[in-house]
């Protein structure tokens, strides 16, 4: 005769949370509508730039700049085209002259000049297209980005378009990162429109009620909420960039669902078991939900190292993941709990699955599915060295065109083809001399006389990378030149330029910025910081890992797979979007180089989500050999239980991913789509190949870790069930596991300690063998059966 555990006593936190369950839900009603009306308009307090390194060289000498010469470097462009005419005609000239005048007087304009206006002929060359039927009228529009995006929509329409003999189109920086930020708007709307129908007609897939479906749904929809909120309030008190957006509803979505999924997933076991929906709340909150505050934990983790790098592009992405991943983790642990308490059976509701299934009862669609992933673990596991060798030179081989990066800057190639400022940027790198807007500006401080200066002047002149040097333009003390490179604004020889500005000798005390100066700048503060930031994420990565297992050899593996999992995606970031491959296809204009920051940005959250995935499926591997002691069925198992529903996950996931890669602006192209192949390929690859392959080879040794640190898992240990932190004689009087819907409970006492007591029958299913083994080495562990 089976025995039949009583259900466990509620803990305080599921009283807590099932204690006033219509009260939860209606303060987190009240709480959503005040983050709606705390987040209302945050895009437009949001910046689109960051990149910059705020202590760096270049960025005080822009400061330095715009304080004493607020007209040295021009972030509005207008491109004068004069159609047949030639810009030297007088008609031409007159409408030009009319422009320039009118754009002067505007307010917040400064630093006006153009081609008919230059007093030096040098100058005057710059500003003139090469075939004489472009010219450029040069401004800047002072302000923070907030009030130059108000400058620019003033004084716009009246500039742009047909003005007698000329057409008027309008560029330069304050236009592009305009244009990029109405665009990324736009195209997050679209996106939600996209997925969020998709995602729920995968969900009614996975869970087959409409009802159930909703829940995941509704949790990603709050926590997206609710960091648009938090990131609201942040833009009072610091910068945050625009494309932080994106990743709050990717994210948003993404891991609500994961989180949701794993839930609602066994609080409907427990329901088939035979429990009471609070008896069912507090075992998957105990179990399931235990793992998904560990999972949030990790993935929070490789989000806040961006918190290490200076530029504000980067750490806005750490404010808004961190927000968005502890938002959804509480909704899911707090809100959905309380739903699920009202729903009870309802949650089975509307089982819209019953319409293709012709008869077959709903959970022999699982359990083939269940048993497709056992039958694959076991056939990994037979050929393991085979798997393991093929799969890793598969991935190191997608790797590679990585090695050929080229970092540059964010610029109007991000934008499509098509956008103005993007049309504007290309006429002048195509048809003009030199780069005019893109050359590097020397500052000089310190009194110096006009003989200092010129000799000064003539040994930059000198530098080989060098075509033209204005100036000095000078007030009081302070000075500054002009340095136009030879080639492109941010190619290798104008990198080379600054380290060359840098290091020629002056009287005075020099500062170099311009675009180029920014990337040198930029590229030394993210290579300064990224051994530290992989460190941090390293080493929390290793110690959150023990904690859950127990083992030294599993934390080494999961970082080194996670890592290895993200080759495919920066291996096709460079093959893509850098080289150009299917650009036609995915419609983007490639500037032959990747943004500096975004390999980081893609690395931390790749590897956060790849763990979000990890510790689902080492969760259930760590159960299943405590219970059994046999290794490779606890692999077997491990897998057979969690692979359908991991890949479920990743697949919503990518498709919310994809649907941002569907934006317009590159770089949101690039994050959205590399990262939806980076979770494909480590739950389809990675989690479903490599791991079980990889365990099979280490065998026990697995789970092996020295006596000190295997005591200091026991009093601090995580597991998905009970806490472990039972001393060994505690243990020995523990209840046997909890039953489940498919696992019978094991009759006599649970083994203690390393010595086997006699054999603990794993669950038998048609297709394994019923596991016989020792016990785990770990004495002391209280278990109860888990998971989502």
């Amino acid at each position: 005769m089976t025995e039949v555990n009583s259900p466990p006593r509620a803990g305080g936190w599921t009283r807590f949370v099932t204690a006033r369950p219509r009260l939860s839900l209606l303060a987190a009603l009240v709480l959503t509508v005040l983050a709606v009306l705390a987040g209302s308009g945050v895009a437009e307090r949001l910046g689109s730039g960051g990149w910059e390194d705020p202590a760096a060289q270049s960025t005080y000498a822009t400061k330095a700049l715009e304080r004493e010469f607020p007209g040295s470097q021009p972030n509005l462009l207008l491109l004068v085209d004069a159609g047949e005419a030639s810009v030297d005609d007088p008609a031409v000239a007159a409408e030009a002259n009319r422009l320039t005048a009118s754009l002067a007087a505007e307010k917040g304009v400064v630093g006006v000049g153009s081609y008919w206006q230059a007093d030096a002929a040098g100058a005057a060359s710059a500003l003139r297209a090469k075939d004489g039927h472009e010219a450029l009228i040069a401004a800047r529009i002072t302000g923070d980005e907030k009030t130059m995006g108000e400058t620019l929509d003033r004084i716009a329409p009246a500039l742009r378009g047909t003005h007698g003999p000329v057409e008027v189109r309008i560029g330069g920086g304050v236009a592009v990162r305009h244009e990029m930020q109405t665009i990324i708007q736009e195209d997050l709307t679209r996106a939600e429109i996209i997925a969020l129908p998709i995602t729920l007609v995968l969900l009614v897939m996975v869970f087959g009620s409409a009802v159930a479906a909703l829940l995941p749904l509704g949790i990603g929809i709050v926590a997206i909420l609710g960091t648009n909120a938090v990131l609201s309030g942040l833009t009072r008190f610091t910068d945050v960039s625009i494309f932080a957006m994106n990743l709050t509803t990717a994210l948003g979505l993404g891991l609500a669902i994961d989180y949701a999924l794993f839930i609602v997933r066994r609080f409907r076991e427990e329901l088939a078991a035979g429990a009471d929906p609070t008896t069912a709340i507090g075992t998957t909150l105990r179990t399931a939900g235990r793992t998904v505050l560990f999972s949030a934990l990790t993935v929070a983790v490789s989000l806040a190292a961006m918190l290490l790098f200076p530029q504000y592009f980067l750490r806005s992405f750490a404010y808004a993941g961190m927000a968005v991943v502890l938002l959804a983790a509480a909704a899911a642990l707090i809100l959905l709990p309380a739903a699920l308490i009202l729903l009870g059976d309802r949650v089975n509701s509307l089982d819209l699955r019953r319409l293709f299934r012709r008869g077959r009862p709903a959970a022999a669609a699982g359990e083939e599915d269940g048993r497709a992933w056992g039958r694959m673990a076991k056939l990994v596991m037979r050929r393991a060295p085979f798997f393991a060798l093929a799969t890793t030179a598969a991935l190191v081989l997608l790797g590679l065109p990585f090695l050929g990066v080229r970092f540059g800057t964010a610029d109007d190639r991000q934008l499509p083809s098509s956008a103005e400022s993007h049309v504007v940027q290309q006429h002048i790198r195509d048809g003009f001399p030199g780069s005019p807007g893109g050359g590097l500006e020397v500052l000089a401080e310190g009194r110096a006389t006009q003989a200092q200066y010129a000799a000064y002047k003539e040994r930059v002149a000198a530098l080989p990378e060098v075509a033209r040097v204005d100036g000095p333009s000078v007030n009081g003390d302070s000075a500054y030149f002009t340095v136009l490179p030879k080639g492109e604004a941010v190619d290798d020889a104008a990198q080379n330029l600054v380290g060359d500005l840098r290091a020629t000798a002056a009287p005075f005390k020099t500062g170099v910025t311009g675009t180029a100066a920014v990337l040198v700048d930029s590229k030394h503060a993210i290579g300064a910081q990224l051994p530290w930031a992989a460190a941090f994420i390293v080493i929390v990565t290793l110690l959150l890992v023990f904690l859950l297992t127990g083992s030294v050899l599993i934390p080494l593996q999961a970082v080194l797979l996670n890592a290895l999992s993200l080759t495919a995606m920066f291996g096709a970031v460079v093959w893509v979007f850098q080289d150009g491959h299917l650009s036609g296809l995915l419609g983007f204009t490639s500037p032959g180089s990747i943004e500096t920051t975004l390999p980081v940005l893609m690395f931390c959250v790749a590897f956060g989500l790849s763990m979000d995935y990890g510790v689902f499926l080492l969760s259930r591997i760590k159960e299943e050999y405590d219970r059994t002691g046999d290794h490779e069925g606890a692999v077997g198992l491990g897998l057979r239980r969690t692979g359908g529903l991991i890949t479920a996950a990743a697949v919503i996931l990518a498709v919310v991913m994809v649907a941002i890669g569907t934006s317009r602006v590159t770089n949101t192209k690039m994050l959205g789509l590399g990262i939806a192949l980076a979770v494909l390929m480590d739950a389809m690859v990675v989690r479903s190949l490599l791991v079980p392959a990889i365990m099979r080879l280490t065998g026990r040794a697995t789970w092996w870790a020295p006596a000190p640190l295997r005591r200091f898992h026991q009093r601090f240990g995580l597991s998905e069930g009970e806490p472990a932190r039972q001393t060994p004689a505690a243990a020995s009087a523990s209840a046997p596991d909890e039953p489940t819907p498919d696992e019978p409970t094991p009759v006599g006492p649970t083994p203690v300690g390393p010595t086997p007591v006699g054999p603990t029958p794993d669950e038998p299913t048609p297709d394994e063998p019923t596991p016989v083994g020792p016990t785990p080495d770990e004495p002391g562990r209280d278990k109860v059966d888990a998971h989502g």
